[in-house]
């Protein structure tokens, strides 16, 4: 709770970002919400606890008595939509909110038109209120819901060469313990791991999300293998706490499609350089996580494989938004340079 009264809307709005971070991650967005007087003190606050729960402006509602002439800051635009619940703007009309402040735009289709709808009844509006910083947050929900698909994370770890195994295929360990460990939790981050069939013949894995005891971690991700080929009953992949989805289809669009279907939101893409490649390929990847080791490994073995790049103009340009190091080990976090933007 912020003490200081008279602080700015920016960071009113920072404050109920921090809020909405304490929801969960999924179908629903991660919303919070403050409700402040003519003095900027706050006076309630909420946020979003998952479906079927109060949204966050009904959850700071809940807890005061009176909210008339109040403002209200929220990370997302009011809703204007019957789901589960009711339509935010119709509440917050009805308690007597004289102002709303918000972030970002429902992109929602279904959902949207909150802030038209509070206007009409005479409420005061502003949208775009630190609207880069909460886009940022809510990138992989907006994802979903402009996209209609999961957001996707490649993951890989390779050699300062790029060579992701040695040349009979042993790859464990390129990395050290500290980089591993950090994919455990990347791991945990995601509604789903996804591998091809050929890294589960080759190396039999869990696909689980461990602590640094070998402990599972309290979220698990769905572990998901794409490929034709049969998968042996003794595989570690039947034992797996969260199930197992098998994809017959090597068709990254359509594998994207049934997960989204399942109510998957997020996949961490933990495959060899085929089941990389196509992703790449199709244009289908949110966000890169490449390891890399200072050792070299030679030989054929890379990373990534063919992504139909036959010319230099037709490189997949990256931006780099993060470089960490993990031990001895760098972690490169990177996203697609957008098209507009591309050389």
């Amino acid at each position: 709770m912020i003490d200081t009264a008279l602080v700015s809307t920016e960071q009113l709005m920072r404050h109920a970002l921090s809020l909405a971070a304490n929801g969960p991650t999924g179908i629903n967005p991660q919303v919070g919400c403050v409700l402040v007087d003519g003095n900027g003190t706050i006076v309630a606050e909420g946020w979003h606890r998952g479906a079927g729960t109060p949204h966050a402006e009904i959850d700071a509602l809940g807890k005061i008595p009176d909210a008339t002439g109040l403002t209200a800051i929220v990370t997302l635009e009011p809703c204007n939509h019957t789901g589960r619940t009711g339509p935010c703007s119709e509440a917050l009309i009805a308690a007597g909110i004289s102002n709303v402040v918000y972030a970002v735009s429902d992109p929602n289709p279904q959902a949207g038109g909150g802030a038209e709808r509070l206007r009409t009844a005479g409420i005061s509006v502003t949208g775009g209120v630190l609207a880069a910083e909460v886009s940022e947050f809510l990138r992989r929900w907006i994802t979903g819901i402009v996209e209609q698909r999961p957001f996707v994370t490649l993951k890989w770890a390779s050699s300062l060469d790029g060579r992701a195994a040695a040349s009979d295929g042993s790859s464990q360990w390129i990395t050290g313990t500290a980089a591993r460990q950090r994919v455990h939790e990347q791991r945990a981050a995601s509604d789903a791991i996804v591998v091809g069939t050929g890294t589960v013949l080759a190396d039999n894995p869990s696909l689980t999300a461990r602590g640094d005891g070998g402990e599972l971690l309290a979220k698990q991700p769905v572990p998901v293998v794409v490929g034709q080929r049969a998968i042996p009953l003794s595989a570690k992949l039947y034992a797996h706490p969260a199930g197992l989805v098998i994809e017959r289809s090597r068709d990254p669009r359509a594998v994207l499609k049934d997960l989204f279907d399942r109510g998957i939101r997020s996949v961490f893409i933990e495959g060899g350089p085929t089941l990389a490649s196509a992703f790449i390929h199709a244009g289908l990847v949110d966000e890169y996580l490449v390891y890399i080791a200072p050792t070299i490994l030679g030989g054929t073995r890379t990373a990534v494989g063919e992504i139909g790049v036959s010319n230099i103009r037709d490189q997949r340009r990256l931006t780099i938004t993060a470089i960490e190091q993990l031990g001895e080990d760098i972690l490169l976090t990177a996203r697609p340079v957008p098209s507009k933007e591309s050389l």
